[in-house]
Formats: C-alpha cells, sequence, structure tokens
C-alpha cells in the first residue's frame, strides 16, 4: 500500500488541524492514551488527529476502505460540537446543549480514540508525537465581565444571548477580524438576529447597531451582497469597513479599532452590547510542520487537495490554504472528493475528480429567514435549489435550523454526505 497522509480540520475556533494517515506509520511516544481501557498502538494504517468535522468524517470513510482496527482518531476534547447552530444559540432561538455530543459517540464504531494532543508533526519521517492548550487586548478576560459575548465558543456563546437580553440603550456593535474565520458569514448573521429581537421586544428605537468589519465588503459574492445591503438600508445598520478590533476595556464597556487603511489610526466605541469575532489561525504546532505554507496553512493543490511538496500528504478543511469559505460545507463537499483522490491514488492512480471549491453559507437574516449563499472559488453563485437563493426564504431558514444539523449527525460525520452536487444536478436534470 502507497502510504498516505491526509489533513484535515479540527473543532476549535482556533482552527486547529487534524493529521489522517494512511500506511505503516511511527505514532510515538508509548505513553499515549486512548479512550479505551487499553494502551493505544504504535502504528496505525490511518491516524486521525484531531476530532472536528473533517477529522470524523474522513474516519469514518477511511473505515469502510481498511477496516475500523485499523483506524485511530487523537483528540482530546470530552466533547464533539456542531458549531453552525451556535448563531441561534447566541440568538436565543436554540439550546447549546443540542448542540454538542459526547466524542465517543461520534467517533465510528470500532476506531480507536486515543485521548491526547498533537505536539509535532514530521512528515518527512511519517511520525507524530503527542502529550497526554488571544490576540485581542483585554481578552479573553474580557469575557468575565458582562455586556460581551461570542459565538464562536461553547464558553461564550451563552454570554452573547445574556447581553442581548440585558441590553437596554446604546451601541449594539459586532466585529469581524483582520484574519481568515471559521463561516465568514456568522459575525454578520448575529447582527441581524440581535437587529430582530430588539424590535421584537420594542428596544429597536434606543439601539444603534454597529457592524465594524475588517474587511472591504459586506460579502464576497455579488449577488449575495447586493441582497444584504438592500437589507441593511432597510433596517438602518451601520457598517463600517476596514475597521479592526484590537483592544477591548470591558470595565469601561469600550472597544477600540484601528483603521485598516491609515495604521495606527485608532477609534474607541462605547458598547452597550459586544459581539466579538476572535482572530483565527493555525495552531502552532502545525504553523511550525513542514506541511504549512507561510502563512502557516496546509498547502495543498486547490483541486486535489493533494499536497503541493509531500505526495502522500492531503488536505481538508479550516487547515488547508484552500482558497474558499471555510465552513462544514465545504468540508463535506471536501470529504467526497478526497475520498476519492485517496481511494484512485492507493490503486497508484492519478487523481481526476476535482474540487470546484464548493462552500455555502446559510445568512440567517432573521429569526425564521435565510439567504441560502452557495459559490465556488470564483466567487460565483453555485446554488442547488431551482429559485432564486439571494431571497429570504422562511423555507431555508428551516433547512438551517433543523435539516442541517440532522444531517450533520447522521449522514456527515458517518461519511455518507458530501454535499449537495448530486441534488444540484438532479433539479437541473428536472428543469431541462
Amino acid at each position: 500500500m502507497v502510504p498516505l497522509v491526509a489533513v484535515v480540520s479540527g473543532p476549535r475556533a482556533q482552527l486547529f488541524a487534524c493529521l489522517l494517515r494512511l500506511g505503516t506509520q511511527q505514532v510515538g511516544p508509548l505513553q499515549l492514551h486512548t479512550g479505551a481501557s487499553h494502551a493505544a498502538r504504535n502504528h496505525y494504517e490511518v491516524l486521525v488527529l484531531g476530532g472536528g468535522s473533517g477529522g470524523i468524517t474522513m474516519a469514518a470513510r477511511m473505515k469502510r476502505k481498511v477496516g475500523a482496527e485499523n483506524v485511530a482518531i487523537v483528540e482530546p476534547s470530552e466533547r464533539h460540537f456542531y458549531q453552525p447552530i451556535w448563531t441561534l444559540v447566541g440568538a436565543g432561538a436554540k439550546q447549546l446543549s443540542s448542540s454538542g455530543r459526547p466524542t465517543a459517540s461520534v467517533i465510528p464504531s470500532g476506531v480507536e480514540w486515543i485521548k491526547a494532543r498533537v505536539t509535532e508533526l514530521n512528515p518527512d519521517k511519517n511520525c507524530i508525537h503527542t502529550d497526554d492548550d488571544e490576540k485581542i487586548k483585554g481578552l479573553p478576560e474580557g469575557f468575565a465581565h458582562p455586556k460581551i459575548g461570542s459565538n464562536y465558543s461553547v464558553k461564550t456563546v451563552e454570554k452573547t444571548w445574556k447581553a442581548l437580553q440585558d441590553f437596554k440603550e446604546g451601541n449594539a456593535i459586532f466585529t469581524f477580524p483582520n484574519t481568515p474565520v471559521k463561516c465568514a458569514g456568522a459575525p454578520q448573521k448575529i447582527m441581524y438576529l440581535s437587529e430582530a429581537y430588539f424590535r421584537k421586544t420594542g428596544k429597536r428605537s434606543k439601539a444603534n447597531i454597529i457592524f465594524n468589519t475588517s474587511l472591504g465588503a459586506i460579502f464576497g459574492v455579488k449577488k449575495y451582497a447586493d441582497a444584504l445591503q438592500e437589507i441593511i438600508q432597510e433596517r438602518n445598520l451601520t457598517v463600517n469597513y476596514k475597521k479592526n478590533l484590537i483592544e477591548v476595556r470591558a470595565d469601561k464597556q469600550e472597544a477600540v479599532f484601528e483603521n485598516l487603511d491609515k495604521p495606527g489610526e485608532t477609534q474607541v466605541i462605547s458598547y452597550e452590547m459586544l459581539h466579538v469575532t476572535p482572530p483565527m489561525s493555525p495552531p502552532d504546532v502545525l504553523k511550525t510542520s513542514p506541511v504549512a505554507d507561510a502563512a502557516g496553512w496546509v498547502d495543498v493543490d486547490k483541486e486535489t487537495l493533494q499536497h503541493r511538496r509531500y505526495p502522500n500528504v492531503f488536505g481538508i478543511g479550516d487547515c488547508t490554504n484552500l482558497p474558499t469559505s471555510k465552513t462544514a460545507a465545504a468540508v463535506a463537499a471536501q470529504s467526497g472528493i478526497l475520498d476519492r483522490t485517496i481511494s484512485v491514488i492507493m490503486k497508484n492512480q492519478t487523481p481526476t475528480k476535482k474540487y470546484d471549491g464548493y462552500t455555502s453559507c446559510p445568512l440567517v437574516t432573521g429569526y425564521n429567514r435565510v439567504i441560502l449563499a452557495e459559490f465556488d472559488y470564483k466567487a460565483e453563485p453555485l446554488e442547488t435549489f431551482p429559485f432564486d437563493q439571494s431571497k429570504e426564504r422562511l423555507s431555508m431558514y428551516l433547512m438551517k435550523a433543523d435539516l442541517m444539523p440532522f444531517l450533520y449527525w447522521n449522514m456527515m460525520l458517518r461519511g455518507y454526505w458530501g454535499g449537495p452536487a448530486f441534488l444540484r444536478k438532479l433539479f437541473h436534470l428536472g428543469m431541462s
């Protein structure tokens, strides 16, 4: 068997990485601990580092190729979370308890769980090492104060809902950092939901809603950006571009922003509510490894997901440098491609199936409305349904709130959901 490696996304907002390795290799050191009662072996055909969406999904797919007894997952966390639902948790529309399950319950049956943290990746020696953990001044300690939250952490998402409920009068500020983030639409989704909540509770006239983003546009795909701009104007929302949050003075309820067009120029804004989207990056263990590019992301070919320098390394999900939005929907689509890629390479053949950059962002614009953005590498719409998805729809909200979690837990993590490409073909065939 040709020895293979794949790097896949991890479960944390910091974009932790996972490593999937096929072929005999050394795991070391010997003192690895597992979720089972016996010690972990030193060699596996498939070793998955990290139990995130990509890791669990690919472990399920690889189990069917090499057998469960030849697969192991290295993951320190006791619980696995479906993070896309945290947008609704932060707005009080879903309970936090609905977003998580014990890690043991999502690991494919028969696959060994090694409860440890990766400390070193060495693809030159086919070896990894383990142990048995803010870039904004004033954080994370600022989260101990009221009026501030973040939907990007299980520890702070309920603080968003509390800040929303406790809002009385003043500025409600929502931020977008100067780094890649998980689901680039999420920072503004909570803004729309908060505005809807203020209207519902009679507080809208007392709320000055501000979205300060480090980006230069509200969304990267023009079709959806135009629709969002209409909503922003209709609901009297203030959007400031090229503004990056650099400090939170939680004791004074002040947020400090830098003008990215004029480095060094700052602005202090008081807040009654602050939702922070934290800066994100690959973990240090990945940034310092040979598989990373200059920015610290796993350096892969954007069509085959194969590493550019190591032919036995592959990438999937948040930790890669794939030029598409980092979402669970992207991981689903990538998993199907990576499955095919690994299969043909195991047969000493050349991959032909190519990833087109498909990703999806259900833009929640209210408690019963969603704009379903789907697009590719070219930032061109790649829509599934035979209607205009740039329109707010109740059906798309129900899909986001109820259908997608079902697909995630029952199909994607079991290796049976590779994205909606087949539905898109089905609908388009029906229309031809």
